[in-house]
């Protein structure tokens, strides 16, 4: 059991993004589809195993599911622009590096010399991963001008996924508890984007509710990777939650028929490896 706890969050948030990039529409479609089918996740969970959590928890969580909509909204802009199997890469790899420097300035990680030398050691392989992956052939279809605004573009709205990520660190409650006031957020994050962005018309595009399998999925990734840290521990439950990143690369260049060229591919899949070997390094120590 514990090993297929261990697997589950890497299939989910590995098929996420090739999921909603075949239902395809805007990113306001998939980001309103994705928190839409969150919350529904998230009131069955929450009326299955009743949960309790205090008013700052509840809050704080929802402040977190708002930060997540902005890193979401970038992966989703990145799928446009420059297809799954190059934006994820990119994207975990400056998630793993974001998260990494907040819990050394903010929370006081890695203490002792060891563990700052292997830290920096692990963020090294993450640019070098996300250098490898980003690299494009001469003359290979795409423009090398908009895969560095985008790369731009997901360096700031990573911001968003980091805070995500790192307020939990902070409660008393955690796992199932904040689920739901995540996904609260998460809903008027989206809420706020539709608004400013002037795309409110997506609350009545179909796509937009086909998207709602997008967040169904993540939830069934979120779900299994609070039981797999229960089983499991911390560092192993993250470290092969990061394979994600393999199957949503792979599962852009099957599912979406992203072609790279054979150099591509084969630094892609280095790339990936140095990303993996940069989780690894990052979290053990």
């Amino acid at each position: 059991m514990s090993t297929l706890l261990l697997l589950l969050p890497a299939l989910g948030w590995g098929l996420l993004p090739p999921v909603v990039a075949k239902i395809g529409g805007k990113p306001a479609n998939q980001i309103f589809g994705t928190a839409a089918g969150l919350l529904l996740a998230s009131l069955v969970v929450f009326v299955v195993v009743r949960p309790t959590t205090d008013l700052k928890s509840f809050l704080l969580a929802g402040l977190a599911g708002a930060f997540w909509i902005a890193g979401q909204v970038g992966q989703y802009i990145g799928y446009k622009k420059i297809g799954v199997s190059t934006t994820m890469p990119i994207s975990t790899g400056l998630q793993l590096i974001g998260t990494s420097l907040i819990g050394v300035f903010i929370f006081g990680e890695w203490s002792t010399g060891i563990e700052k030398m292997a830290g920096i050691s692990g963020i090294v392989l993450l640019i070098i991963g996300i250098w490898l992956t980003s690299i494009k052939d001469k003359g290979s279809q795409g423009n090398r001008k908009e895969l560095t605004g985008t790369i731009i573009m997901l360096i700031f709205t990573t911001i968003g996924y980091c805070v995500y990520e790192s307020i939990p660190k902070g409660f008393q409650s955690s796992g199932i508890a904040i689920f739901l006031p995540e996904s609260i957020g998460m809903c008027v994050g989206v809420l706020i984007y539709l608004l400013f962005s002037g795309q409110m018309s997506a609350f009545k595009e179909k796509t937009s509710w086909l998207n709602s399998l997008g967040g169904i999925v993540f939830s069934f990734a979120a779900v299994s990777y609070i039981y797999s840290v229960r089983y499991n521990g911390v560092n192993t439950a993250f470290i092969v939650s990061q394979l994600s990143v393999v199957i949503s690369t792979l599962g852009g260049m099957l599912v979406m028929h992203e072609s790279k060229s054979k150099r591509e591919l084969t630094l892609t899949l280095v790339g990936l490896v140095l990303i993996i070997s940069g989780a690894f390094v990052t979290s053990v120590f």
